[in-house]
């Protein structure tokens, strides 16, 4: 029951979180080549407060996108390479104890946009929540802990692997969204590379 309690707090964290952001207005500071976003890019709220940032190469994103809550809470940390998500993965609570650093939530290692390489994951109170092992995309091992680190049998483990994956993905693609909802107005460019 604890672990699910947890599970729960934890997917309304990330979902509210995702719902906020969504509600909110921003403003874009990024620039174009030949009709796509090229460059440094950001995403301010109207408080001016810096919620996104990173950089597109002709319409894919590159580099890291670095994502900030409306408190300056750093939440996600996610690598690009040629528009597919590739390096350490790296995610954080939005909720911080007063005069605390945000814990960490999860660590995971991608290449050419799948899971691959270990995978680490953190309950809110700092506690281990999983280790697992991934081989481009699957699921090659799992060990996982619930809220009173206590071991979880390796299909429950599994499971718990499977149901955080999910809700990671969930919370990548509202971020994704918000990204994409929000790309500097370029003007397409005409079958000989210059703007119509």
């Amino acid at each position: 029951m604890v672990g699910q309690a947890s599970r729960l707090i934890v997917a309304f964290g990330l979902a509210a979180l995702a719902a906020a952001v969504h509600a909110e207005s921003f403003s874009v500071r990024g620039s174009c080549r030949e009709g796509f976003a090229h460059g440094v890019y950001e995403l301010r709220d109207a408080a001016d407060k810096l919620r996104a940032q990173g950089a597109f190469n002709r319409g894919a994103r590159t580099s890291s996108f670095i994502f900030w809550t409306s408190n300056g809470v750093r939440v996600a940390h996610i690598p690009y390479d040629d528009g597919a998500v590739s390096g350490t993965v790296a995610l954080w609570y939005a909720y911080v104890a007063p005069g605390r650093e945000p814990r960490q939530k999860l660590e995971a290692a991608y290449a050419k946009g799948q899971r691959h390489g270990p995978t680490r994951s953190w309950f809110p109170n700092g506690r281990p929540r999983g280790e697992y092992v991934y081989e481009n995309g699957t699921l090659v091992s799992a060990k996982g802990w619930n809220a009173l680190s206590i071991a979880l049998r390796e299909g429950e483990a599994r499971e718990q692997a499977q149901r955080d994956a999910d809700e990671d993905a969930k919370f990548y693609a509202s971020l994704d969204a918000i990204v994409e909802a929000n790309l500097p107005a370029c003007e397409p460019a005409n079958g000989n590379g210059t703007k119509s």
